[in-house]
């Protein structure tokens, strides 16, 4: 079902979402663009509103405003896991019967609800790329994703200099 190609990416968002430093969340490369932390909200509730339609069987559009409280990545990321760890676990109960039944997309289209897990994934990869593009403008470190950052290449070999590695 492809549950742990989801595990990984959604770790490798939630350490991209992390890395926004926690004075940094207004930062947007261009006006007509998201802050991060509104981008990096944007990913988590995306998330939650896929998977939870492919656990329910239906859409539920209904909008999720970023509370007050969540004020930094960390405070994202936090919810971020919270709510993938409640989704994935209702996925992994789902039966066959559950996974084929037909889902409404906004009446533009209607797929199996397992179609739904690539969707998501897909749409997630792609605003991942956006936030990690943000992060070293901000003064950030850009975590490793799927091979070495520069930033985690160059911490490895400052570590490996001071220990004599």
């Amino acid at each position: 079902m492809g549950l742990p190609a989801l595990k990984n990416e959604h770790r490798l968002t939630k350490r991209i979402i992390e890395a926004i430093p926690p004075d940094k969340g207004d930062y947007r490369p261009d006006p007509a663009s998201m802050s991060a932390l509104d981008l990096a909200w944007h990913m988590a509730t995306a998330e939650h509103l896929f998977l939870d339609a492919i656990a329910s069987g239906k859409f539920d559009f209904k909008p999720a405003p970023r509370p007050d409280s969540l004020r930094s990545g960390a405070d994202v990321a936090a919810w971020y896991a919270e709510s993938f760890e409640t989704n994935f676990n209702r996925l992994t109960q789902l039966s066959t019967e559950q996974l084929l039944q037909m889902v409404d997309f906004r009446g533009m289209f209607q797929f199996p609800a397992i179609l739904y897990l690539q969707f998501s994934m897909n749409h997630i990869i792609h605003h991942r790329g956006q936030l990690s593009a943000y992060l070293r403008p901000m003064g950030a470190k850009v975590p490793s994703i799927y091979g070495d950052s520069y930033d985690d290449a160059q911490a490895r070999k400052a570590a490996a200099q001071t220990t004599g590695a």
